[in-house]
């Protein structure tokens, strides 16, 4: 039987498997800026007060909307709208049309595929709280594809 990200649209996923898509990268944590005159989206190396940067999940995830009241939280609506979500999310990926990449621990079984992969924002981010201005933080990785970290940082 095939996985029920394979079967089902975002709109008929359980709120569990919604969940679970999430493979905790921390990528759309990052601060953008978007250009006010061309559109223009830019991801930085800044992550929401709330991300953990050792661990890249959210401190406070339950509250997190409460606490950071910009915070977006995900539906199937936003996800099929926005541009800002990064290009290896699940979400952004099952919206186009595509499957999860291997590395995804719905396919690999284990979260550490994920830094492994370099989709993980470990060690790659400062935290809006000690960042200073955000265009002196822009970064491009935030927005491709990952690549495979350095084995120090598997």
């Amino acid at each position: 039987m095939p996985p029920f990200w394979e079967t089902k649209t975002l709109e008929a996923m359980t709120q569990r498997e919604w969940e679970s898509l999430c493979d905790g990268c921390g990528r759309c944590c990052l601060h953008k800026l978007r250009d006010e005159d061309t559109n223009e989206l830019s991801f930085t190396n800044v992550a929401c007060r709330l991300l953990d940067t050792e661990t890249g999940r959210c401190r406070d995830y339950a509250n997190r909307k409460r606490r950071v009241p910009d915070c977006i939280r995900l539906t199937p609506r936003i996800v099929r709208k926005c541009d800002w979500l990064p290009p290896s999310c699940a979400y952004r990926l099952l919206a186009e049309g595509r499957n999860l990449p291997p590395w995804h621990p719905l396919r690999s079984g284990t979260v550490e595929s994920v830094v492994e992969s370099g989709a993980s924002v470990i060690g790659r981010v400062v935290s809006e709280r000690d960042a200073g201005p955000l265009e002196h933080h822009v970064a491009e990785w935030p927005g491709r594809r990952p690549r495979r970290r350095a084995p120090e940082f598997a």
